[in-house]
């Protein structure tokens, strides 16, 4: 289990000096100028793993605390040019599901798989299907020496054929720190999205003096993979809405199903109906207003409600409710507590399985 954490915004340009990025990305951060009782110059962080860094070499560690995970919903700045900033796609400001994780380099392998692993499941949860690995290796601007890169390509490149997976090589675009696997998601109509990333990096923990205590006693430098799954929240959400066409599965949708009245006389019915279903975890709201039923099927249809309930005289006396997609396809007439157990399911499965009407 990972420790979340949450790493100051605001950090002394000297670490970013030390750690290489001032060198590979100093015109894509945001630095503060000197004050006349402060000379230091500050950066807004352009990336969280600096700040783990510190926190793990914050107290004594010894092997036996390996792997140690920190993990963070950071949020991180760049200057990205003007002409490149697009919608949620490319900001300037976002967040990264940023995790880190510090262990031994005979745990390389072990931990770089359960993190492949994990990375496929999420995207098949949230509908993507055809995933895309690529093996970047070093780039031309890069720190550390070729013999710790050999080590680093080597150690990714046994945990990439031990989980399974296929990849392709993305020659020399590696970080500057280290060898990563870039996991690309091609959407419904074929357009591709790189996001996560997975980094083998045995370089900034020992730039910035980092080290365990090993089973000989002696100062070990860790090793430290960064894994993100989405890269940017905001570009995630992006990429999700335009797969999905804004249809997001039940389980993703902020509102799953509406009860629709068709008179006043079903009001009752309806708020009994709307208030058990909340009661049992689902994300539910009825539609009372006094309008034509047609009108708020389309209305909700609009808004990619997931499912429809609509009651009627016949319904209520019946204790059923005419369920309908937002597709439009008629699902025919259930009791409650059959559409209840369809929605528990499908939303436990992630919409993996979904049941025929």
């Amino acid at each position: 289990m990972a420790i979340e954490v949450n790493s100051p915004q605001l950090m002394d340009s000297q670490l970013w000096v030390t750690t290489g990025h001032m060198q590979a990305y100093r015109d894509m951060m945001f630095l503060t100028q000197k004050r006349e009782d402060d000379d230091r110059v500050f950066a807004i962080k352009p990336m969280n793993c600096p700040g783990h860094i510190q926190i793990f070499k914050n107290g004594l560690k010894s092997y036996r605390d390996l792997p140690l995970k920190i993990a963070e919903f950071g949020k991180v700045h760049r200057f990205e040019p003007s002409g490149a900033l697009h919608g949620l796609m490319r900001v300037r400001a976002f967040t990264q599901d940023d995790g880190h994780c510090f262990i031994t380099e005979g745990q390389i392998t072990e931990e770089c798989v359960a993190i492949t692993r994990l990375i496929l499941d999420i995207y098949r949860d949230f509908g993507f299907e055809d995933v895309r690995i690529k093996f970047a290796d070093r780039p031309a601007k890069r720190v550390g020496a070729d013999a710790i890169w050999d080590r680093a390509e080597a150690a990714l490149m046994a945990a990439s054929r031990a989980a399974g997976i296929e990849f392709t090589l993305n020659k020399g675009e590696g970080a500057f720190y280290g060898p990563k696997l870039e996991f690309v998601l091609r959407d419904a109509i074929g357009r591709d999205w790189q996001c996560g990333t997975l980094q083998v990096d045995l370089n900034m923990p020992e730039r910035l003096g980092a080290y365990y205590i090993d089973e000989h006693s002696s100062k070990t430098t860790p090793v430290m993979l960064h894994r993100a799954m989405f890269g940017s929240l905001e570009r995630f959400f992006a990429i999700l809405l335009e797969h999905h066409a804004g249809k997001l599965p039940a389980w993703l949708s902020p509102v799953q199903a509406v009860v629709l009245s068709i008179t006043d006389r079903q009001d009752a019915y309806c708020k009994k109906v709307t208030e058990s279903l909340k009661n049992q975890g689902f994300r539910v709201e009825h539609d009372l207003r006094n309008e034509k039923v047609g009108f708020k099927i389309r209305e909700h249809t609009l808004k990619r409600v997931p499912y429809l309930l609509v009651a009627g005289d016949k319904e209520v006396a019946a204790n059923l409710l005419a369920v309908r997609t937002r597709s439009g396809k008629d699902l025919g007439t259930m009791d409650p507590e059959t559409f209840a157990e369809r929605l528990r399911i499908e939303l436990t499965s992630r919409g993996r399985q979904v049941l025929e009407g």
